[in-house]
C-alpha cells in the first residue's frame, strides 16, 4: 500500500526556518521531520512513499536524490569521479517525489497524484506531525468497516496551563490541561481510490469540501488514537519535538503505549489540526 506525504505547504508559522527550506525539511533531533514520519510507516512494513511537494520542491527532490549516499559510506576518486559505495544503512524505501504545484491545496495535490496512486487503497498523512499510531491496526480497521475513508482522530496536546475554579477561587493550578473528549484531525488517513473523485480542483483543501462531503455521504470513519501525537506548527513545537527526539526511543516510535481505540460508533467531531 502506497503512502502519500503531503509536503507542499508554506509553513508560515515557522518562518525563521521555512524561509530557507520547506517545512518537512525542518530538522528534529538532527533529521528532517518528514523522515521521522516515514519511520512510523516503516516500522509496520509500509515503505513505498509518494511525496507531494510544492513550496521549494527542488530542496526535497535534491534531498531524496542524495539520501542513498548520505545514508551509506563511500569512497570517491576525486580525479575520475568513480564511487565505491559501502552500504551501512538498513533503510530500504522507494520514494517518488512529485511536484504538485506551488499554490495547489492539499485536495488538489492528491488529485494530481491519481496516476501515481493507481487503483489500490492508499494512505495519506501530513509531513509535519508524528504519533505512535499503530499503522497495522489502522489499516485493519479501515478494511473492516468497508467505507471509503478513515481518518485518525487524536486528542490535541496541551499548550497552556490549567485552572480549576471554585467560583472566583482557584482550587487547583496545573501545568498541563486535562484531556477531555475533544478530537481533531491527526492525519494518518486510509483512502479507497474513489475518494479522489471528491477532489475537484487545485484550489480545494482536503480538509474542507472533500472530507465534509465524504462524511456527509456516510463514508468517513474515525480511528481513535489516545496515544502520543504532536504536530510541528510553531517554533515551540519544533523545540519540544527536538527534546523528545533525543530519547532512546522517541515517543512517536513507542508503539507499546499507542493504545488505539477502535470505534465504528457515532461519528467523531473533527477539528483540523
Amino acid at each position: 500500500m502506497k503512502v502519500v506525504l503531503l509536503a507542499g505547504g508554506l509553513g508560515s508559522r515557522l518562518a525563521e526556518e521555512t524561509v530557507r527550506i520547506p517545512k518537512p525539511m525542518v530538522e528534529v533531533a538532527g533529521r528532517p521531520i518528514m523522515l521521522h514520519v516515514m519511520d512510523i510507516y516503516d516500522r509496520f512494513g509500509f515503505t513505498d512513499f509518494i511525496v507531494a511537494c510544492g513550496y521549494k520542491a527542488i530542496s526535497i527532490k535534491s534531498f531524496f536524490q542524495d539520501l542513498h549516499l548520505m545514508n551509506n559510506d563511500f569512497t570517491v576518486g576525486i580525479g575520475n569521479g568513480e564511487m565505491d559505495l559501502k552500504p551501512t544503512s538498513k533503510v530500504d524505501w522507494k520514494v517518488s517525489v512529485v511536484d504538485t504545484g506551488l499554490s495547489t491545496m492539499t485536495g488538489g495535490r492528491l488529485r494530481r497524484l491519481r496516476e501515481w496512486i493507481g487503483d489500490e487503497p492508499f494512505m495519506v498523512t501530513y509531513s509535519d506531525g508524528v504519533g505512535n499510531i499503530d499503522i497495522g491496526k489502522l489499516v485493519e480497521f479501515h478494511k473492516a468497516h468497508g467505507k471509503l475513508a478513515t481518518v485518525t482522530a487524536v486528542q490535541p496536546p496541551a499548550r497552556f496551563g490549567n485552572l480549576e475554579l471554585d467560583g472566583d477561587k482557584v482550587s487547583e493550578f496545573t501545568e498541563k490541561v486535562r484531556k477531555h473528549e475533544t478530537w481533531i484531525n491527526g492525519g494518518f488517513f486510509v483512502f479507497e481510490p474513489k475518494v479522489l473523485d471528491y477532489m475537484l480542483g487545485d484550489d480545494e483543501p482536503l480538509e474542507q469540501a472533500p472530507l465534509t462531503n465524504i462524511a456527509r455521504d456516510g463514508e468517513l470513519m474515525a480511528f481513535k488514537h489516545k496515544g502520543f501525537w504532536h504536530p510541528m506548527d510553531t517554533v515551540r513545537d519544533r523545540d519540544t519535538l527536538n527534546k523528545l527526539g533525543t530519547q532512546p526511543v522517541p515517543p512517536w516510535l513507542d508503539f507499546e503505549n499507542g493504545k488505539p481505540v477502535l470505534s465504528t460508533d457515532a461519528p467523531v467531531q473533527l477539528v483540523n489540526a
